[in-house]
């Protein structure tokens, strides 16, 4: 379908195919370097620049103005019409812009973290081919491109994470990945056939658009029933169901929320950009695409998979000695409290928590790549034996590491949601929301608001335990081996400005003059949901007071269990802590409900195949050769034979028969004489 677009509106549907092409262009270039070449880091690092000021030319020049859409036919099956083009409104270019931004500083910091791999090049491709997988998932207009598009993120994270395949865990931990994402994918695919049947279009617009096709579908009388044709009720939920699966994959949500943790093992920088703002957001971009498609019940459903994720990701942080998984889990709690915000309705927020979690969470693990990266170098100085993302190993490096320290803990406060930060006013308005959707829910939910209360809790305690660990007390290292020699540093500049420019973008005046309100950000004002409630009731006062007191209590017993060695007033080795530790034991569940039984079912199918299959065309070519020696034998010797014989017998005649041909008269007369005395005798006998 053509539309009529303004000049400077097919501008901007240009500049964000620029933008998405641009870390392609690096991709293709890179593609073709030499291995370890440094210049593929300048290409991807350019050009994530160049994408990331054309996502800000069409930020300014799109958002909060309207919708701009630009199609035109891809191809044509039957009477189909399969459309491609770009969708530019609130959230895509919120989105655009975002992962540029989240981008950007990772391939900087990624140029001095990587300068000593010697796959650097490889790095880049992967990583530039991973942001255009991104990007044009955030742009395309129809749900065709969208799987398309979902697919290559998934592809290319696969790629990040395996990328030292050299590891074993690395590729344990990529095909995880890979396998509990393909899942969802199946239920995604299944949504968009769905989907098509119910309403003949692909067309994001056309579907879930102001005054879309969806907004004019009921449910009545055991029908689905939309303006085009109508299913059988079921068919609904099943679509949705599909879509939460997708969501469910692709954000770590219970249960295939297990791949995540395991995802550490690709490099920290790789990391950083995953639990930002690229792969696991894209579950949550889906949700804010076809939020319309939802009905209350659904609602309802995401809103308890999301609390429920929350605070089991939360639970296992607490007791995680790996900073990197404590920091995947912090991930897992955060896209939980996003989900549960759709869930009660509360979109704009769980959006605005999507942004401001991608800054704070990337820095974080930015930070951790400095600590690690400086970890390693004393193990490989010392010829140490040791694990370099292991906390125990850590602490007292706010001193060496000042800068790093300090952007630490302006994450980890925003993190928390303490005041100031732009944490606080997206946390806030979540938790509100939840209160507010619960007064209308009985039995279950009313408990939804308070378990995500207990959460953030848990998070200031597991955030305060990490900062502690690792930057007060004593350098725990030396405690092992206390002869050592180290040497670290924040690093170059690299490793800086990065951590300087998220840190800045964690501060509340990022998002909004007004620190304590969180209806005064710009990104919470651009998705008011029609539902939007004013300051009408209590929660929007004891809720960040009751929260943000009791976080800092929490805070402080952190303190004096890290830091002053206070013991807790529990026993730390209970149930309670061994289930946490061992993350709820959900690997070993899954491994005795779904990988032992497959693998012996792939060994009994191996075996039956090697002897069962492989053993009957063994023991069939056995007889065929066999019966092609006899046939053989047969074709030899009583053949060829019978037919050699018969050659005998006929040489043997023929040459009897010239021994008569002497030339002697004599001979001839004597013969003839025989004969006719033989013939004489014959007749007389006869």
């Amino acid at each position: 379908m053509k539309e009529t677009l303004t000049s400077d509106n097919m501008n901007m549907a240009y500049h964000a195919l620029a933008a998405v092409m641009m870390p392609f262009i690096a991709f293709a270039v890179n593609f073709f370097l030499k291995r370890g070449s440094k210049v593929s880091g300048w290409i991807s690092t350019i050009a994530i620049a160049i994408s990331a000021v054309i996502s800000i030319i069409i930020f300014n020049h799109t958002f909060n103005t309207g919708t701009i859409h630009f199609s035109r036919t891809w191809f044509t099956i039957g009477a189909t019409n399969v459309p491609v083009g770009i969708l530019l409104n609130n959230l895509s270019v919120l989105m655009l812009v975002l992962v540029n931004l989240i981008a950007l500083p990772v391939h900087i910091y990624s140029m001095a973290y990587m300068s000593h791999d010697k796959n650097y090049s490889r790095y880049f491709t992967y990583l530039s081919f991973f942001c255009f997988s991104m990007l044009g998932l955030v742009v395309v207009d129809n749900l065709a491109l969208v799987y398309a598009f979902w697919e290559l993120v998934g592809f290319a994270s696969y790629l990040l994470i395996g990328f030292w395949y050299k590891k074993q865990s690395a590729v344990q931990a990529n095909k995880k990945a890979f396998i509990m994402n393909r899942i969802g994918d199946v239920g995604l695919l299944i949504a968009i056939l769905i989907l098509f049947v119910q309403y003949h279009t692909f067309d994001i617009g056309t579907l879930f658009g102001k005054d879309g096709l969806v907004f004019h579908s009921v449910i009545n009388a055991g029908s689905w029933i939309g303006p085009v044709t109508q299913l059988p009720q079921v068919w609904q939920y099943v679509a949705c169901g599909g879509i939460m699966l997708a969501v469910a994959a692709k954000s770590a949500q219970f249960p295939l929320h297990t791949w995540l943790p395991d995802a550490m093992e690709g490099p920290t920088s790789v990391s950083a950009l995953i639990h930002a703002a690229t792969m696991v957001a894209a579950g949550i971009f889906l949700l804010g695409r076809v939020y319309p498609l939802f009905n209350v019940h659904e609602l309802d459903a995401l809103a308890v998979m999301g609390c429920f994720t929350a605070f089991m990701a939360a639970s296992i942080a607490l007791t995680q000695n790996d900073l990197k998984r404590v920091l995947a889990f912090s991930t897992i709690s955060q896209l939980g409290f996003m989900v549960m915000a759709m869930g009660v309705g509360a979109y704009a927020s769980s959006l605005f928590h999507l942004v401001t979690h991608a800054f704070f969470k990337c820095l974080l693990f930015l930070v951790a790549g400095v600590v690690i990266h400086e970890m390693q170098h004393i193990k490989d100085e010392n010829g140490l034996d040791i694990d370099p993302q292991n906390m125990l190993y850590m602490g007292g490096l706010r001193k060496k590491l000042p800068l790093t320290f300090i952007a630490a803990v302006i994450g980890g406060l925003a993190l928390i949601g303490l005041p100031l930060t732009s944490g606080y006013l997206s946390k806030d308005g979540i938790l509100i929301q939840a209160f507010e959707w619960s007064d209308s829910k009985a039995g279950i939910f009313k408990i939804v608001p308070i378990l995500t209360l207990i959460t953030s809790w848990m998070t200031a305690f597991y955030v305060a335990r990490l900062i502690f660990k690792v930057f007060f007390g004593k350098f725990r290292l030396l405690d092992v081996h206390p002869n050592i020699k180290f040497h670290v540093s924040d690093g170059g500049w690299n490793y800086k400005l990065p951590l300087v420019f998220l840190s800045i973008c964690c501060l509340f005046p990022v998002f909004s003059l007004n620190p304590v309100l969180y209806e005064h950000a710009w990104v919470y004002k651009a998705f008011l949901p029609s539902n939007f409630l004013e300051r009408q009731n209590i929660y929007h006062t004891i809720i960040p007071a009751g929260l943000n007191i009791l976080s800092l209590v929490v805070i402080y017993w952190a303190y004096a269990v890290y830091i002053q060695e206070r013991k807790l007033p529990i026993r730390q080795n209970n149930w309670l802590f061994d289930l946490s530790y061992n993350q709820w034991y959900f690997n070993n569940l899954y491994n005795a409900i779904f990988v032992k039984p497959v693998l012996a079912l792939s060994n009994g199918l191996f075996v039956f195949d090697r002897k069962g299959i492989d053993g009957f065309i063994h023991a069939l070519q056995n007889i065929v050769i066999w019966l092609g020696k006899l046939a053989a034998n047969i074709d030899r010797y009583i053949i060829d034979g019978l037919l050699h014989l018969l050659a005998a017998i006929v040489k043997y005649i023929g040459n009897l028969v010239r021994s008569f041909q002497t030339g002697r008269v004599q001979y001839y007369l004597i013969s003839m004489l025989a004969v006719i005395v033989a013939w004489f005798i014959f007749k007389t006998l006869i």
